[in-house]
Parts: C-alpha cells; sequence; structure tokens
C-alpha cells in the first residue's frame, strides 16, 4: 500500500545510509555541480521509473545539480532516514509520508520550508495539505502526492442487482443482501486493518485522540459506536467474513479487481491495479463514491499521501540545490506527468489539467477529496493505528471482544502518548 500507515518496519543498517547520502557523497567541488541524494519510498516497479525520468529532465534543466536517486522500500524508510539521520548521514531529500513529516519536524531532522525556493507556489496547493505538513507553524514538507479511501465498486454488478452507492452504513447493508441475491457475489467485504477502520470513527464525529485537548477517544462511546458498525459489516447477507490472514489485501484486492465482490473501500493507489483486474478492462466499469456516513451523519476517510522534505542536516550547498529540486518535483508540470504515469493524485489544482481528468479512477477520487479529514498534527498520531492493527484483527477474528480489544489498546497508545488522559 503507498498510503502510509505508520510501518512497524525492519531495523535500518547503516550501509545503504553510508552510500546514499547527500553529505557523504557530494560528488562535486567548488566548480562543479552539487550532487544530492533522493531517497525515493514509491513502488520500485510501477511508479519509481517515473520519477526518474523526471530526475533526468531536472539534471538536464539544471546543469549545475545532479541527483543521486535511491528507491528505497517504503517499509523500511521511516526507521533507514531515523538512523541515518541521528547519525547526519541522511539523504538531502526524503519522499516523507504525510505521518512521518510531523515526528521527523519535531526531532529536527527535516528544515522548515517557510520562505524557499521549495514553497514558492504555495497558494497553488491544497490548504489542508500544506497544513498537513506543518508542525509547530512552520512547514516541513512540500505536498507531493496524495490519497484518501472512497467507497470503489462494480457499476455492472450494482446495475445487475438494482442498487445504487450506499449514502450511509446501514444502506450498504440492504444493498449487499440485494447484490448477493441477484448477482451471486458478495456486495461488501471490509478490512481489518485500522487506517481503513478510521472511516468508521469519522462517522460517529471522532477520532483516536483529540489531539487538542490531549485526551485519548479511542475507547469512547463514540469510537465504540463506530468500530461496531465497523464489525458488523462482516456478518451479514452479502457480506464477507473477515480475512485474518497474513495476505488479507491482496485477497480483498484480487476478489474486487476480478468481479467476485462487488465493493471494497480503497485508495487511489490502486487505481493502476484496478484496472489490469477483468471486471475493469472498460475502465469506466470503476465507481468511486464517498465512503458511507455514520449514525451522525459524516462520511470521511483519513488524509494519506507524501511531502517531499529536506534533510536539516545537510550543508548550504546541498539544501539550496535540494530546494530547487522539490520545487521542480512539485511544480503543476511534473505533478501532471506524475498523474499520467502512475495514476497517483495530484496535490495542486493546476495539476488536474483535462488530460489527468479523462482518467475516470483520478477523477473519481478527486471528487472525494473534500471528505478526507487531515490528520492532526502530532508526531505520535500515524503510530497510533500499530496496537490498533494487532486488537482490530483479534476482535475481527472473534479472539477478542470490541470492549476488551480497545481497552487494551488504548492502554497501548498511552504509552505512545503519556500526557495525554484518557
Amino acid at each position: 500500500m503507498r498510503r502510509g500507515i505508520a510501518a512497524t518496519a525492519l531495523v535500518a543498517s547503516l550501509a545503504l545510509a553510508a552510500t546514499a547520502c547527500g553529505g557523504d557523497d557530494s560528488g562535486s567541488d567548488s566548480s562543479g555541480p552539487v550532487t544530492i541524494t533522493w531517497w525515493d519510498t514509491s513502488n520500485a516497479t510501477n511508479e519509481a521509473p517515473t520519477y526518474q525520468a523526471l530526475v533526468k529532465e531536472f539534471e538536464a534543466a539544471n546543469k549545475d545539480v545532479k541527483v543521486k536517486y535511491v528507491n528505497v522500500p517504503f517499509d523500511q524508510a521511516q526507521n533507514k532516514f531515523d538512523t541515518a539521520a541521528g547519525s547526519k548521514g541522511a539523504p538531502d531529500v526524503l519522499r516523507s509520508e504525510v505521518g512521518w513529516t510531523p515526528a521527523f519536524a519535531k526531532k529536527g531532522f527535516f528544515a522548515p520550508l517557510d520562505g524557499t525556493e521549495a514553497l514558492t507556489d504555495e497558494a497553488k496547493f491544497q490548504p489542508s495539505l500544506i497544513e498537513q505538513a506543518k508542525y509547530e507553524g512552520k512547514t516541513y514538507g512540500v505536498p507531493f502526492t496524495t490519497d484518501t479511501l472512497a467507497f470503489v465498486y462494480n457499476k455492472a454488478l450494482f446495475k445487475k442487482a438494482g442498487v445504487e452507492a450506499p449514502k450511509t452504513w446501514d444502506d450498504l447493508k440492504k444493498a449487499a443482501a440485494t447484490i448477493k441475491d441477484k448477482t451471486g457475489v458478495d456486495g461488501y467485504w471490509g478490512s481489518t486493518q485500522a487506517y481503513y477502520a478510521q472511516t468508521f470513527l469519522y462517522g460517529e464525529g471522532t477520532d483516536t485522540v483529540d489531539a487538542d485537548a490531549k485526551k485519548i477517544t479511542v475507547a469512547s462511546a463514540e469510537a465504540k459506536k463506530g468500530y461496531g458498525t465497523w464489525l458488523s459489516l462482516f456478518d451479514g447477507k452479502g457480506l464477507h467474513k473477515a480475512d485474518t490472514t497474513a495476505d488479507a489485501y491482496a485477497h480483498i484486492q484480487e476478489a474486487f479487481v476480478n468481479g467476485k465482490v462487488a465493493a471494497i473501500t480503497q485508495g487511489p493507489w490502486e487505481i493502476t491495479n484496478f484496472y489490469k483486474g477483468s471486471a475493469f478492462k472498460d475502465k469506466a466499469n470503476l465507481g468511486i463514491a464517498t465512503v458511507p456516513a455514520g449514525s451522525a451523519g459524516k462520511a470521511g476517510a483519513p488524509t494519506g499521501g507524501h511531502n517531499l522534505s529536506v534533510y536539516a542536516g545537510s550543508d548550504e550547498a546541498h539544501q539550496k540545490a535540494a530546494l530547487k529540486f522539490v520545487n521542480f518535483m512539485t511544480s503543476a508540470k511534473a505533478q501532471e506527468t506524475i498523474a499520467l504515469k502512475n495514476s497517483t493524485l495530484p496535490t495542486r489544482d493546476d495539476a488536474y489539467t483535462d488530460k489527468v481528468k479523462a482518467d475516470p479512477g483520478i477523477a473519481g477520487y478527486q471528487t472525494v477529496l473534500a471528505a478526507a479529514q487531515p490528520r492532526p498534527a502530532l508526531p505520535e498520531y500515524s503510530s497510533l493505528w500499530v496496537p490498533l492493527d494487532t486488537e482490530l484483527l483479534k476482535i475481527a477474528g472473534g479472539k477478542e471482544s470490541l470492549d476488551k480489544g480497545l481497552s487494551t489498546a488504548e492502554t497501548e497508545i498511552t504509552k505512545l502518548v503519556p500526557d495525554f488522559s484518557k
């Protein structure tokens, strides 16, 4: 998955940092070009080639800068950068998951970008994404790609069953049963992962924590109601039972793209893969809608994506070159190219050109961005999903009650934000 939930990554070795850091490998002298290092955390097969081509374009237009491109597996990048930055050997630019940005800013690893060349076009970006890149009033990343979750569905199956995209989760239960009756396939298959379950909290007007009030709310009455709705969608006519295996994500995705289930909740990082399935050879068959609303009448999903951030430990020459590079990679032209090649969502409005919106997947996801919920500027926020991933899996698998699981998650979250009250 591209959206970045704070991964429980492997402990990083220093090998990559030693061979790929801007400070240690400038590749330049006082009269030659400055060589900066960029750690790209995108999918090496589907996305990286587009970024590598843009790097070449940048170098052709900026003879004074060379870019050492390094693709770092997403599930290892957070720990690798943390280790490298702590030893003053980090890359000059990092493709940072939005949840990592405030955490690294708090540690002093990222340079503030306000007033720099990197943020020359600040007004062009979606304000909520700029706000999400801030920590204590300063901006530490330029929005590079964005995403959120949507209710994605097979239009042909919905039409055959005579149902429409549901507005509420109760509507979905009814639609799923009808789809099962009319088509023989399940109407919906949900995920046990905490990131996906977050939509149910928003539907009840709550979150895992109230960052402003410094209060843990994961076991509140509202949260229990939201998670109760989430749990109920694994049991019922046309509702697929919870998959608690290690390959659950792949199983859900495969079933959807091949027409074995009519709807799932998913992010735009899978647009390209949707089209590879037999159900969506005709791209127009892909339906995209805002996630259904909860009992509070609210509908929303977490905002994900990545920022480009500059290492605070780089020297002045490398930081200057890095700022120029970030400005180029987040320009409207570059973002249009990325969207067209990778089917990812731009972070600035002027990159949603007619060519970009010709892709029904991108156009569809653009319409649900308004319901995306920005994450609070809490460095530990993404880490809160880690204990929830463990507990929700047990709850969905029937090995633990909802109350017991949320209580355990609350205890673990207390360790991550010890100054928060319950």
